[in-house]
């Protein structure tokens, strides 16, 4: 058995995915499969994947399901993976030609039943740290202390242990969504920490169609997916300050879904209704960020 898995949720990229596929034949090290979990696509991606598993030049698994949006892909992905390592690859990223044989290697150097895995840093494709890199001497930490408490911002990537993810119950589905933040780091904190290295894991080129643009039009879209991880993170960040930043996010989605009983249901009930004004103050925020996205879309300002 190989020792990791590059698992690939993907929606229509056929176009971004021929550059990751091509990253996967450069490796150095050939000790992993790459499982791509096709989330519904009505492109050209079963048959681009299909001739890659024809070649035969890398393992591939191939996994079609009904579009559920990203955090159901990953789902999927953990249900279905048995190596010892996985890691997330998008559609629109790559790995650097050493990325599997530096994470196998710092892994076997390092790791242990004690971590839940190891984090590294993502990069532009003109070889930019995304972000800030780690402190030096910086060797374990979780990953929800990274930005409060050593400076460490924008993403990174993160490889897991597969026990350790299957551990967790899976991202919730909500039939009329097709979004969840993918909080289950600050959840995997409570029981375990990660392994921290400034080397380059993931190259990436963000797409215009991604999640990360247009999120404000996304808490619109998916308020129930965004609730739901506003709760899990009043629960298990162990920063106050972000506490109180998601228990006005949830006051913010309970307005958007009209949920009147958004204080009976929250975890933290006396944070959520002290969080009221701000969570009145940030809906209107973000509904004003959405209303501008829309119309610069249209190819006008206000």
């Amino acid at each position: 058995m190989k020792t990791i898995t590059v698992f690939t949720p993907t929606y229509n990229r056929a176009h971004c995915l021929t550059i990751l596929y091509d990253s996967l034949l450069r490796q150095t090290s050939d000790d992993f499969e790459w499982l791509v979990i096709d989330d519904g696509s009505v492109d050209e991606t079963k048959q681009l994947v299909q001739g890659w598993i024809d070649e035969g030049r890398i393992p591939i698994t191939y996994k079609y399901k009904e579009n559920g949006g990203m955090h159901t892909g990953h789902n999927t992905a953990y249900a279905m993976i048995s190596t010892e390592l996985n890691v997330c690859i998008d559609s629109d990223d790559y790995l650097p030609d050493d990325g599997i044989e530096k994470m196998i290697t710092l892994w076997r150097r390092d790791g242990s039943n004690k971590y839940a895995g190891m984090i590294g840093l993502d990069v532009t494709i003109k070889g930019a740290v995304i972000g800030t890199q780690f402190p030096e001497g910086l060797k374990e930490c979780t990953y929800s202390e990274l930005a409060p408490r050593y400076k460490v911002v924008a993403d990174k990537k993160l490889v897991y242990r597969t026990e350790v993810v299957k551990k967790y119950e899976p991202y919730p589905v909500f039939p009329d969504e097709r979004f969840v933040p993918l909080y289950f780091p600050i959840v995997i904190d409570r029981d375990y920490k990660v392994l921290c290295y400034n080397e380059v894991f993931c190259i990436v080129d963000y797409q215009p169609d991604g999640s990360t643009i247009g999120i404000f039009k996304s808490y619109f879209r998916n308020p129930k997916g965004f609730a739901h991880s506003r709760k899990i993170e009043m629960i298990y960040d162990p920063f106050w300050k972000r506490k109180v930043k998601s228990a006005m996010h949830y006051v913010a989605n309970a307005i958007m879904t009209k949920n009147a009983n958004f204080l009976s249901e929250s975890p933290k009930k006396l944070l959520t209704f002290l969080s009221i004004p701000g969570g009145v103050a940030l809906y209107l925020y973000l509904n004003r960020k959405k209303n501008q996205d829309r119309d610069i879309s249209k190819g006008y300002k206000r």
